[in-house]
């Protein structure tokens, strides 16, 4: 059966980064052939004017809105202010900017880090404002569900159909591999085939390995993100994960098997540790659009792994030139 997003204008917001590219393959296959895609710094989306000006241009009759600013813990400790700003604001810009120009539908990418820091697991939907983010990524968060709130304000006052999803950690290949602002998955690929290339003899990981984790595969993710935007036109948050949970421990363990390498892991207790455990409830994405990941951890880190070595040397020579 054919999607009913082919043959439609659409604009992916964050296109080009890590999760866009998976989903605008993905559109591609289903017959998307109008297909937008902002690139900075060409179109700062942190920017009214710019942003207009890319919906005046692209007019389209849906939307992605993936573009944000992100990173692992050291990051978001770094940087707490830069992140709330630049993702609220352009949540501010493209939400508004649907609106003015008609859009049918938005849906919006926010983030497992809104949830309270003890949410409950596994995390529920109703959950949401039960609490404060954990400390090291409230303000990421916060800025995140503030767009939840615009998008069912603008849906009671003006009928927008804006829709948003809380996605679990996102890995795969084309992932972010720079230990400064990697989210974990790519951070330990990296640290273990690093020690196996340069012969070192072990690896230092953050935190004492206790708090628990949930990964989504990436696409996974973007499939859930096309069943969204062709099933799902509540106002409610949906969960978008695979339905386990997994130690940061167990994670290496599993890292480790994959790359191959057996050296030692020290594990550094004076990092901090970010939210002690993180699972969601997936039943809605399931009821609601028929949403089941596919793709094991096992599966998906193998891939994560080929990945890596395949581009190590380009991403290696990357970051020597930015730096």
């Amino acid at each position: 059966m054919a999607s009913p997003l082919r043959g439609r204008k659409v604009l992916v917001t964050g296109g080009a980064g890590f999760l866009g590219q998976h989903l605008c393959a993905r559109l591609r296959d289903l017959g998307v052939t109008e297909l937008g895609i902002p690139d900075l710094p060409d179109c700062d989306l942190t920017d009214q004017a710019q942003t207009a000006r890319l919906f005046a241009q692209a007019r389209p009759e849906m939307v992605f809105h993936l573009a944000a600013r992100v990173g692992g813990i050291g990051a978001n400790r770094k940087h707490p202010g830069g992140f709330f700003r630049d993702n609220m604001a352009m949540g501010l810009n493209v939400l508004e900017q649907a609106r003015l120009a008609g859009v049918e539908k938005v849906v919006i990418a926010g983030t497992v880090c809104a949830y309270p820091k003890h949410t409950p697991v596994p995390f529920r939907e109703d959950d949401l404002w039960n609490g404060y983010p954990e400390e090291t990524n409230a303000p990421y968060g916060i800025a995140k569900k503030a767009l939840l709130v615009m998008a069912q304000s603008y849906r009671q006052e003006f009928g927008s159909n804006f829709v948003m999803l809380l996605p679990v950690n996102l890995y795969g290949p084309g992932d972010n591999f720079d230990l400064e602002s990697s989210h974990v998955i790519p951070a330990m690929v990296r640290k273990f085939v690093d020690a196996e290339l340069e012969g070192a003899p072990g690896v230092v990981l953050w935190g004492d390995g206790t708090p628990t984790r949930e990964f989504l595969y990436v696409d996974d993710a973007a499939e859930g993100l096309v069943l969204t935007a062709e099933r799902y036109d509540a106002p409610e948050p949906m969960n978008l994960g695979a339905g386990f949970e997994i130690s940061m421990r167990e994670l290496a363990e599993k890292v480790q098997r994959a790359v191959g390498y057996p050296c030692a892991v020290q594990w550094d207790a004076t990092k901090p540790n970010g939210q002690p455990r993180r699972m969601l409830d997936v039943s809605r994405a399931r009821e609601q659009i028929g949403f089941v990941a596919r793709t094991s951890l096992d599966q998906g880190l193998e891939r994560t792994v080929t990945w890596y070595r395949e581009h190590r040397e380009r991403i290696l020579t990357r970051e020597r030139l930015n730096r």
